[in-house]
């Protein structure tokens, strides 16, 4: 039996009402197109629905029966398909899963897990180290946002550049190129590289072999928390964003240096999959993202 849901919206008129040309007016329809769906109604029920009592109609016992049922099964159809869009902060109750690198978890994390408290106390903040393969978890929702560096673009995903990040070079206070850390300097030390892929180059040592240059790397890891472990205990120079990996720097003692070359700034990028593109929540959980970064830029 193939229904026609709609009949439903003017049956619920027609018994809030009381007469066609009421529901007419309050559904903005003619007349003749309410009496033809009441026939329609009529036919599909096996009831009148509506009699006529002198210059009036009254419901049937069967209509006056559904009355309600039929009423909340319009107002419950109107909620699925108009939701609202108001956000009610104090009432979210939610888990969102971010995925990102340490130098982020550091020092992003701490500064958003302080806003969605004081904001929305019932939210749950998950965060993720980031994995060394991309994997499906954005796309089968396991997880909200994805931190860090640009993803390879595919129609379903959404990205937006939350800022950029100057790379600097982290080392010993009493370091021996702490001084004077040139372009040759640079490459005469051993370096530790942070790659979750494990890569043992980067994009300095084109600028390197420009120059004529070439750098000894001695280890690839996969957080900023090793590298600058490995550099704490040794000549090992370790290049990083210099604003999201300050935290860990200080942490171990470290100081920073320009990086002797014109490389491109780190972008800092904010993933997540179209789902959620209508989400009021996940909205309003991706502005915190954005303001979380943008306090710890002007701090």
């Amino acid at each position: 039996m193939q229904l026609d849901l709609n009949l439903l919206t003017v049956l619920d008129a027609l018994l809030e009402e009381g007469s066609v040309m009421g529901a007419a007016e309050r559904l903005h329809l003619s007349s003749p197109a309410v009496s033809r769906t009441l026939g329609r109604l009529r036919a599909v029920t096996g009831d009148d629905i509506l009699v006529r009592t002198g210059h009036t109609m009254v419901p049937t016992p069967y209509a006056v029966a559904i009355r309600e049922d039929v009423h909340r099964l319009v107002r419950r159809a109107r909620e699925v398909l108009q939701p609202a869009r108001e956000l009610h902060l104090g009432e979210l109750d939610r888990t969102f899963t971010i995925q990102c690198h340490d130098a982020l978890a550091t020092s992003v994390v701490p500064v958003l897990a302080d806003r969605l408290q004081e904001r929305a106390p019932r939210v749950q903040l998950r965060v993720l180290a980031e994995s060394a393969a991309d994997t499906d978890d954005l796309r089968h929702g396991r997880v909200d946002l994805e931190l860090g560096g640009p993803r390879a673009h595919l129609p379903e995903f959404r990205a937006e550049v939350l800022g950029h990040d100057p790379l600097v070079v982290a080392l010993r206070r009493d370091h021996p190129a702490a001084a004077n850390l040139d372009l040759t300097a640079f490459a005469a030390f051993p370096h530790v590289v942070v790659s979750r892929r494990g890569r043992l180059t980067a994009p300095i040592d084109e600028v390197l072999a420009a120059a004529g240059l070439r750098r000894r790397v001695i280890a690839s890891v996969a957080t900023l928390a090793t590298a600058l472990q490995l550099a704490a205990r040794s000549d090992a120079l370790v290049s990083c964003t210099e604003v999201l990996g300050r935290p860990l720097i200080e942490a171990f003692g470290l100081i920073t240096r320009p990086l002797p070359a014109e490389t491109a700034e780190a972008q800092i990028c904010c993933t997540w999959h179209q789902r959620y593109d209508s989400d009021p929540a996940h909205a309003w959980l991706r502005d915190q993202v954005r303001a979380a970064l943008e306090e710890i830029t002007a701090s």
